[in-house]
């Protein structure tokens, strides 16, 4: 590697006082800003502040007129609605800050927690799945989590229905950390505002969002490379071919953690993206002793007494996902005929058809129009 990628590889020198934060912020928060560009123009400019003044001309050189960086209106807004709810804005480069996050070239520069931020600092084993995920994926999640959390690891997952509820509600005693695609202030799907609520009072909530951003699909990729990132392995429950889960394997791969998968009937549809990645090298689960064997430094860790797993909660959008793929075939149709044909309301439809899409099970054709995945 050379001096160049080393360099910019490095974590960036935290900021140190409340106008270098707000600093941050509206860098990051500024357009075409991303994770890269921000830590490359930190490295070339010094600061923040710096960055910011050359932003402008920089847009012009680049062909971009008219460009102006984040109004300061907008970071003060977004302070007053973290300070409401109680999040705290961790800096990488800080203390604070999640190690396992620090070395990767896509790290987000900034995050909002809600809870104890004390359990980035612990061993985490990420756990993911189907949201329309079997009784029997469900209660495997269950077990696992809850085994894993008796041996010390802290459980990550991203506060979606299905298999990461499932975690989620059989760590809240042992440690359990929410990855959250919109701001962390912003509860999604809405049936999970008590689960998210408890994560909050025993466990954490963290995203790189802003505070109040309502999540949309684009959000859920870029927030699994931060689910398998603060983790030393991806456990893979309950997967379609073409998932989201899938997508935070291969990030899980290309961050160099273990990707993991508890088998399935090949008949099971649910099970086809787990068979798929054991068939390519993943490690079989059957059991967390096959989690805890594949990780490093398994002996160094805390004893726990095993909890009882809390109850499971129901999950009434899946009534609606199972409507919508009865409907749905090969041929395209459109979505406003969709809502005829099913009755369901504009609001109950949007988010069903993001979770179907995520989990690869339909997909969106030119012209607003839907179908089931090839």
């Amino acid at each position: 590697m050379t001096e160049e990628q080393l360099s910019s590889n490095h974590p960036p020198l935290p900021p140190t006082t409340e106008e270098d934060r707000f600093s941050w912020l509206r860098l990051l928060r500024s357009r075409k800003v991303g994770p890269a560009t921000f830590r490359r123009l930190l490295r070339e400019h010094g600061s923040a502040q710096n960055a910011l003044a050359a932003l402008p001309e920089m847009a012009r050189a680049a062909g971009i007129e008219g460009y102006e960086i984040c109004p300061p209106g907008v970071i003060e807004a977004e302070l007053k609605a973290a300070k409401a709810a109680k999040a705290r804005l961790l800096c990488l480069g800080s203390a604070d800050f999640p190690a396992a996050l620090s070395d990767l070239n896509d790290a987000p520069p900034m995050l909002w927690a809600i809870g104890d931020v004390s359990l980035l600092q612990k061993p985490a084993v990420a756990m993911v799945g189907a949201r329309n995920c079997s009784s029997l994926g469900a209660r495997m999640a269950r077990g696992l989590a809850t085994d894993l959390g008796s041996k010390g690891y802290v459980i990550v997952s991203g506060l979606a229905r299905g298999i990461d509820t499932a975690a989620h509600i059989a760590t809240l005693t042992s440690g359990a950390i929410a990855v959250m695609a919109g701001g962390v202030d912003v509860v999604y799907p809405v049936e999970n505002t008590e689960l998210a609520h408890d994560i909050a009072s025993n466990g954490l909530r963290v995203s790189e969002q802003p505070m109040g951003v309502t999540p949309q699909a684009r959000h859920f990729p870029r927030r699994n490379r931060i689910i398998s990132g603060l983790a030393q392995a991806v456990v893979v429950v309950e997967a379609a071919a073409k998932s989201g889960s899938l997508i935070t394997a291969r990030d899980a791969l290309d961050q160099g953690r273990e990707v993991l998968a508890v088998p399935g009937h090949p008949f099971d549809a649910r099970a086809a993206g787990c068979n798929l990645l054991i068939r390519d090298g993943a490690i079989l689960v059957r059991s967390a002793e096959d989690v805890v064997e594949a990780l490093p430094h398994k002996d160094n860790l805390p004893s726990h007494r095993p909890q009882q797993p809390p109850t499971p909660v129901a999950h009434p959008a899946q009534d609606l996902h199972i409507q919508i793929l009865e409907r749905l075939g090969p041929s395209p149709i459109a979505e406003d005929q969709l809502l005829r044909d099913i009755a369901a309301s504009a609001g109950e439809l949007g988010p069903a058809l993001v979770d179907l899409e995520l989990d690869g099970r339909i997909q969106r054709q030119p012209g607003g129009l839907l179908s089931l995945a090839g």
